[in-house]
């Protein structure tokens, strides 16, 4: 039972090879301090909600722009309803437009 120790347990270079293995993925970059990664997470984290923010800026400016291209769009429909009227009715002052009330072919006899 003595047998089982921990030099025994382990294989001859085994502890080589495992602190061999521990300062390759040091020097790779494959593991870094606890404190380096904690500063690349507050970095990544302060770069996503600088994104966030400036997402959200755009968003709303394109809501604005959006609700002043459809006002913009209603405007210019009824600016074009009001010509068409204007449009008749200065037609009908020349006498243009047939079956107006100004049309004397079609208006009704005097009584």
């Amino acid at each position: 039972m003595n047998d089982l120790s921990a030099v025994s347990v382990l294989l001859p270079g085994g502890a080589g090879a495992i602190v061999t293995l521990i300062v390759l993925l040091i020097l790779r970059g494959s593991l870094v301090p606890r404190a380096v990664l904690e500063d690349v997470r507050k970095d990544r984290d302060a770069r996503v909600a600088d994104l966030t923010a400036e997402r959200d800026t755009w968003q709303a400016a394109h809501r604005e722009s959006e609700a002043a291209r459809i006002e913009a769009q209603r405007q210019v429909g009824e600016l074009v309803e009001l010509a068409k009227v204007a449009d008749h009715v200065l037609r009908a002052i020349r006498g243009e437009v047939p079956g107006d009330a100004m049309d004397q072919s079609v208006a009704a006899p005097p009584s």
